[in-house]
């Protein structure tokens, strides 16, 4: 099986921390060569240290902040007027607040909607070109299981995730030709920050301890297990790899078999 990416260049976001920095370790280690994506200057220095150079290859990063989506295209347009494009294109960045959708304000779609779908085209326009022209393009979005089946408490995310699987779905149809494929990994409860929020959230509504939250989650897992970021960076790194080059346009959970539907 080709999981070789030496030679590749892979753009990947929210790469300082949890799932994001894990895909970046994981990529590296195969052979690309890794520029990372995020808004803490100091923790992209300090995530390059951590990224395997053994066949060769260069990493760098650029500062960008996903709430901003015109000033990533301003980083990403600079960025590319001196350095080639990328070959893989991994689409992750951090979660909306827990909420019922029917309490949340107007302003958290947007926010969210500009995070995760207009920041998304920004990075793939930028890309596609060099993609296209290489005959070789990965696009991997990070999304959520809410994809497949809406997660309680979670709305404004439940609406978001949808609406970037479903962008994907048709990207895959518009890309395929040129040899660029378009997958989404939907992660289940993962051992991240954003877990750990979510939890502390639950056990408040609930009144009791992030203990018997985390535990109750658990056992609604056949693995009885939380994943870690690593386990969801293995999908990522396979999609993004020449042997996954007829898997084009699904939705792929890496949740340790939670979801109650195909």
């Amino acid at each position: 099986m080709d999981l070789d990416l030496t030679g590749r260049r892979a753009f990947v976001c929210g790469s300082t921390q949890g799932i994001g920095k894990a895909v970046a370790i994981e990529l590296a280690a195969l052979g690309a060569g890794i520029t990372l994506i995020a808004r803490n200057e100091n923790a992209l220095k300090n995530t390059l240290g951590d990224l395997s150079d053994g066949q060769g290859q260069s990493h760098d990063y650029i500062c960008a902040d996903f709430d901003r989506p015109k000033e990533l295209k301003e980083a990403i347009d600079q960025y590319l007027a001196g350095n080639d494009g990328a070959h893989i294109l991994i689409n992750n960045s951090g979660g909306p607040p827990a909420g019922l959708a029917i309490d949340a304000d107007l302003e958290e779609f947007r926010v969210a909607f500009n995070r995760h779908l207009i920041c998304n085209q920004i990075l793939t326009q930028a890309l596609a070109p060099f993609m296209k022209e290489a005959g070789y393009g990965r696009i991997v979005n990070i999304i959520s299981t809410s994809v497949k089946a809406p997660i309680p408490g979670l709305g404004v995310s439940n609406t978001i995730r949808g609406g970037v699987a479903s962008w994907a779905k048709t990207l895959a149809n518009e890309l395929g030709p040129h040899g660029i494929t378009v997958n989404n990994v939907l992660p289940g409860a993962t051992m991240t920050a954003r877990l750990d929020s979510i939890i502390k959230n639950n056990a408040a509504k609930a009144g009791t301890t992030q203990e018997e939250v985390r535990e109750k989650m658990k056992s609604e897992i056949p693995a009885r297990r939380f994943a870690g970021a690593e386990e969801v960076a293995a999908a990522v790194a396979f999609l993004s790899s020449p042997a996954a080059g007829y898997i084009n346009g699904t939705n792929l959970p890496v949740d340790g078999g939670r979801l109650p539907n195909l």
